[in-house]
């Protein structure tokens, strides 16, 4: 899979020089060479991703995490100004407003290069059920690409986009992140706002992310996670629930028994699971567990009244423009019509029932650990039986969203055939930071985390051109040092701007002073000297008291009163400051 596209390359190329603009052209130019009409509804906004490319090209990249990031969007979650068709020509509208998802990126500095393609109103885990066409799976041709968010999945794995939205219901945004080979993360319900997106099941789903990398798909939800108020479905994440985090001791896994595994007589993906959990008998101890509960609460999701949730959505284009749905779609969703208000309020009981147990299940694990599908079907299969095949692929997704747990799926290479396969770890609500380190040690991704942790290493706070997005952020990367969290110091600091060009932020202990925002990082003791020999006087290192009470290493002023220095404390922190130049050199 290209890996020109991710994150960290991206932020390594614009270091040494190269522009948003430069990468628009570079994007433009890869998606006309993949050719895949499939990808895309309504083709890339060329235009659109050309003037954003130039506005953050003289903007720079101060305060945005995700400058010059090129993203895609699945064409249910509304973007200003662009139709929104659910992947049905007779529904699209052109809104006027941004998802909020969106908003958010975009506000980081993400590009956005178009819309993706899905399975109809997001119904299916095939990829296929769609009057735009069927992407092409990157991996396995003459496979379906998976769905309901395959367009974003292609796009990822392609290396025609950074990151992908999606949206995840039954498993639409970790299905295809298997069959194309790329992480999928499945955040916990409500975490990010789903206004502004098309509803499958209102009551289920939740905005995805594609990326090619865990530690790229987590810095996406770092940006879109927040409390929402005019999402009734929003929640609010306790305090540090994202925060970077190491695994420590062997974490527990648990494992389905043998006997409750289903591959449907692939012996190949079957063989390929084993081998993972075996990948994870290394770092991990494995514990097997009951698999009932979560295989009946799956069941309920399209066998139960939930089908009828998704009839709430379009029903009135059902009645007005049967044939405007696909005949596939149609027939499922129609089922919703028969569905009683008994028979919901029998299942939402059930549901209760399934959720103790699952919890209770869960209560003694970090996570489970399960096939994300159960093998990759080919075209013509799906075509054959379509909701048979579906169905099968949900095995081992459905269940997720109606328990309240949050997942996140991993590429666990090939299987005998050739075909990709991939796990996913699942935890509780909340627990994305947890799930993100077991898939990085299972992964190996970048420095193992293994390797990290037995690497001394100390917390550095950082409050100027060190933090993210910031041009000297790239030292701290270079020297291995790993995003902990952001910080805020007590109330005790002046901040101000030492003479320069650029201009230096100075941190100095003072009783008459403010919180100051600022990050916090963790660099190899290794690397310390060779940093601290590049400060610059007055700077220096020094404990600084942060609002929590604790008291890591950061970069200090030590001259208490430096001439020609700029007080700016009250802004609060280094961006706010930076935000406030730019608005008066413009």
């Amino acid at each position: 899979m290209p890996t020109s596209l991710t994150l960290t390359s991206l932020r390594d190329r614009y270091c040494r020089g190269m522009t948003p603009c430069d990468v628009a052209e570079e994007v433009l130019a890869a998606i006309a060479a993949h050719d895949d009409p499939g990808v895309w509804i309504g083709g890339a906004c060329a235009d659109r991703l050309r003037a954003q490319a130039r506005a953050l090209s003289e903007q720079g990249p101060a305060g945005r995490t995700l400058w010059g990031i090129p993203f895609a969007v699945k064409d249910n979650i509304d973007v200003a100004g662009l139709p929104t068709t659910a992947a049905c020509p007779a529904f699209a509208y052109v809104p006027d407003r941004s998802a909020p998802v969106v908003e958010a990126l975009e506000a980081a500095g993400a590009m956005l290069v178009g819309k993706t393609n899905l399975d109809q109103f997001a119904t299916g885990l095939v990829g296929v059920r769609s009057p735009y066409g069927a992407p092409r799976n990157v991996l396995a041709p003459g496979h379906v690409p998976g769905g309901s968010s395959s367009g974003s999945a292609v796009a990822v794995a392609a290396g025609l986009v950074a990151f992908a939205l999606g949206t995840d219901t039954a498993g639409s945004g970790r299905v295809p992140a298997m069959m194309n080979g790329v992480v999928g993360l499945k955040p916990t319900r409500g975490l990010v706002s789903t206004r502004g997106v098309v509803p499958a099941c209102r009551s289920l789903d939740c905005v995805s992310v594609f990326a090619a990398f865990i530690d790229d798909a987590m810095a996406v939800l770092d940006v879109t996670a927040g409390f929402d108020p005019l999402d009734a479905y929003s929640r609010a994440a306790p305090p540090r629930a994202l925060a970077r985090i190491g695994l420590g001791a062997r974490p527990r896994l648990g494992v389905p028994r043998a006997d409750a595994l289903r591959f449907f007589g692939r012996a190949a993906s079957e063989a390929a699971f084993h081998r993972a959990v075996s990948a994870c008998a290394a770092f991990a101890e494995l514990e097997e567990i009951d698999l009932a509960p979560f295989e009946e609460a799956g069941r309920l999701l399209y066998d139960g009244p939930w089908v009828a949730e998704r009839l709430a959505v379009i029903e009135r284009l059902m009645a007005a423009q049967p044939e405007a749905i696909h005949p596939v779609v149609r027939g499922i969703i129609a089922r919703g019509r028969d569905i009683s208000a008994v028979e919901t309020f029998r299942s939402q009981y059930r549901l209760a029932e399934l959720k103790r147990a699952a919890d209770g299940a869960l209560a003694s694990l970090d996570a489970l650990v399960l096939p994300t599908a159960p093998f990759v079907p080919t075209l013509e299969e799906v075509a054959a039986e379509p909701v048979v095949v579906n169905s099968q692929l949900g095995t081992y997704t459905t269940f997720v969203n109606l328990l309240d747990l949050a997942a996140v799926s991993v590429p666990a290479g090939l299987d005998a055939e050739g075909l990709p396969f991939g796990v996913s770890f699942i935890g509780p609500a909340f627990t994305e930071a947890r799930l993100a380190a077991i898939a990085r040690r299972f992964a190996g991704e970048r420095v193992a985390e293994a390797e990290a942790e037995a690497t001394p290493s100390l917390e550095l706070a950082v409050f100027g051109a060190h933090m993210r997005g910031l041009p000297l952020n790239g030292e701290l990367r270079r020297l291995g040092a790993s995003f902990v969290r952001e910080v805020t110091t007590a109330p005790l600091y002046r901040l101000v701007a030492l003479p320069g060009a650029p201009p230096r932020p100075g941190l100095i202990r003072s009783k008459g002073g403010a919180a100051i925002a600022g990050e916090l990082w963790r660099v190899p003791q290794a690397a310390v000297a060779s940093l601290l020999a590049a400060i610059p006087a007055p700077l220096a290192l020094g404990r600084v008291t942060l609002a929590d009470g604790s008291e890591p290493v950061g970069f200090l002023c030590a001259d208490a009163a430096p001439s020609r220095a700029e007080d700016i404390t009250g802004l609060g922190g280094w961006r706010a400051y930076l935000a406030a130049q730019a608005a008066g050199a413009r």
